[in-house]
């Protein structure tokens, strides 16, 4: 039968009840402002009754009700839509930084016209063209040195400014690994005092409010996936690997680069392995980095080096107003003092490479013939070699144009003196050098006895930069040119012999007897014509055309990722208003909960009141 205390047992239950229901709904006020907060409730069910329908119940009708328990307290939260936001959360940070750095490369190019490479070009072309009408004007070659000068200062400082941006970007990478090796720790520690909080039958609502702020957090950073396992093992993945298990956390580590930007990559520490992201804060800055600015760098040094290149080719063969002949007009660093570009690329001591930039073959080509051969030329590509066939009823211009639309990094054209020139360009990948055949190869003869570059045809005659003194499969007779040091656009300047006696500045040419005329202009005229020649490497632009395709490129990314950054703005508002609407705390709504819990509680202790009085007329006063 029931006991005569057991209503205030009843009591002190719904007590206790109501007490930890207004206590629940005061944590969530407090917390109403708390980043990464989910309201919690109080799951309220009936307490096992007296009797159980079994043989031993008393033989009396009904169920003895004994009030109420609190079965857990919960947070409200909806796990799809959380993965949702951690799925989505890296494209918007992702389309941010990429907005957001695109903005300093936009102003870098944004530049007023009067002092643009692009004006500063167009007036040193200019000049060449008046001292073409006035070659013996001392004034006009006086006015090219000058505004030669005035161009070289202008790239200088355009590398500059990219190679700034890119220093940037460095320092935020390492900023950036060392925020997500950070929130992976604390991930790793939450989750194991998660996992004891669970084992003692514990709903740790706090700890996993924290948990899931810093996987958010997280995946603004890279882009992770969660998932638990039956174990209640919470993981976090980063495209198919593991970084967080249970807690056990991976790190991010960064291992200097072979290269001449001294920056470094990311590796798994635990592996060495290269870890790549492809979302994130940090995937952005990676690509931002090494594919990005990279490429501006590579287009600047593409358009000095072969800008450079040419004029030297022509002013070097011709002679000034005092006859000297044989100077560059722009300095050129050679990347090693090797004659044959020999360089010990591993390190060892033993010389195991050859770095050169250009071959000249010896014969003169005419663009219009028919080749009459056949065969298959293989030159070094972004990702392996690059096989370009040509046929008997190819001409000279359509080979060219073949070798030039393939994706190999060697580029052709035919010189001043109609001789087949193959240039490097710069390497898609961070793992080769810029500006360094690597390999050109021939089947049959077009690029040995035709045009006079290789010894012969086959792989026996192929040019291979992967070993020392490999020029000398080049044939006897052809010119080559060591490759320059890295960023030509870094140090590129005039010639300082020219710079102090401006009568150096080639105009024209010597005659057989070694006379220069003063009213030759021959070689100013070619100079000043390869403004709008057919000559960039890689995809025979002209200058003009180079600029103009800097800026636009530059421009539309810009405008690519400020465009995809406000559409994701709007796709993760809907989601996180979507969120607060289920998981965020409503003031009004925690007040009256906590109205209807404080009614509750003075009801149960009238009730205990009531049931005091009951037990007191019980004890004192029934008797004699």
């Amino acid at each position: 039968m029931g006991s005569t205390f057991s209503g205030i047992e009843l009591g002190k239950r719904s007590i206790m009840a109501n007490t930890d229901a207004i206590t629940t709904a005061g944590h969530n006020i407090s917390n109403a402002n708390t980043e990464g907060y989910s309201r919690q409730r109080v799951q309220i069910r009936e307490f096992d009754p007296l009797y159980k329908p079994d043989l031993t119940r008393a033989e009396r009708p009904g169920m003895i009700g004994q009030g109420v328990d609190v079965q857990s307290i919960n947070r409200i939260r909806d796990e799809l839509l959380d993965k949702r936001i951690v799925g989505q959360q890296n494209v918007e940070s992702y389309w941010q930084t990429r907005s957001d750095y695109y903005t300093m490369l936009e102003q870098i190019y944004n530049e007023p016209y009067d002092v643009s490479i692009r004006s500063n070009m167009d007036k040193y072309w200019e000049a060449w063209q008046e001292l073409s009408i006035n070659p013996e004007s001392q004034a006009a070659r006086q006015a090219v040195v000058t505004r030669a000068e005035t161009l070289t200062d202008s790239i200088n400082q355009r590398w500059e400014s990219l190679s700034g941006v890119a220093d940037l970007i460095n320092g935020d990478i390492e900023a950036t690994v060392k925020q997500v090796n950070s929130i992976t720790r604390q991930i790793a520690d939450v989750n194991a005092e998660i996992i004891k909080s669970k084992a003692m039958g514990d709903n740790p609502n706090d700890l996993l409010d924290r948990r899931d702020l810093l996987v958010d957090k997280l995946s603004e950073l890279i882009n992770v996936t969660t998932d638990t396992r039956d174990s209640d093992e919470f993981m976090v993945h980063v495209d198919g690997r593991v970084i967080v298990q249970g807690n056990i956390s991976r790190d991010i580590d960064l291992q200097p680069r072979f290269d001449d930007t001294g920056y470094s990559k990311l590796v798994w520490a635990d592996t060495g392995n290269d870890a790549k992201f492809s979302g994130g804060k940090l995937g952005a800055l990676v690509e931002l980095r090494d594919v990005d600015v990279r490429n501006e760098i590579q287009s600047l040094n593409t358009m000095t080096m072969n800008f450079s290149d040419l004029v030297n080719d022509v002013h070097r063969n011709a002679a000034g107003a005092n006859k000297v002949t044989g100077l560059d007009f722009f300095v050129q660093h050679p990347f090693v003092e090797n004659a044959n570009g020999n360089f010990d690329r591993n390190g060892d001591g033993q010389l195991d490479t050859s770095y050169v930039f250009r071959f000249t073959g010896k014969n003169q080509l005419d663009l219009q013939q028919q080749v009459g051969i056949e065969g298959v030329m293989t030159f070094s590509g972004t990702s392996g070699n690059v096989e370009v066939p040509y046929f008997h009823t190819d001409t000279v211009e359509t080979v060219i144009a073949r070798i030039n639309d393939s994706t190999s990094e060697v580029k052709a054209y035919l010189d001043r003196n109609n001789n087949l020139v193959l240039k490097a360009t710069t390497s898609q990948s961070i793992d080769n050098p810029d500006f360094v055949i690597r390999h050109v190869e021939d089947s049959g003869y077009f690029l040995a006895g035709y045009s006079g570059i290789l010894n012969g045809s086959g792989a026996e005659n192929a040019y291979d930069f992967a070993q020392a003194d490999a020029v000398e499969n080049l044939t006897q007779g052809s010119q080559f040119a060591v490759a320059p040091v890295y960023n030509p656009s870094a140090y590129i300047e005039v010639n300082a012999a020219i710079k102090n006696d401006v009568m150096n500045v080639a105009a024209g040419y010597l005659d057989s007897n070694g006379n220069a005329f003063t009213g030759d202009a021959r070689a100013a005229v070619e100079i000043a014509s390869i403004r709008n020649s057919k000559i960039m490497v890689g995809s025979e632009k002209t200058f003009d055309d180079y600029f103009a395709d800097s800026v636009t490129n530059v421009g539309l990314k810009g405008e690519q990722a400020e465009m995809n950054l406000l559409s994701q703005n709007s796709i993760m508002e809907d989601l996180h208003n979507l969120r607060d609407s289920i998981s965020g705390v409503n003031i009004d709504e925690e007040l009256a909960e906590v109205m209807k819990f404080q009614h509750g509680y003075n009801a149960a202790a009238k009730f205990i009141t009531v049931w005091d009085s009951l037990v007191d007329t019980i004890i004192n006063r029934l008797g004699v």
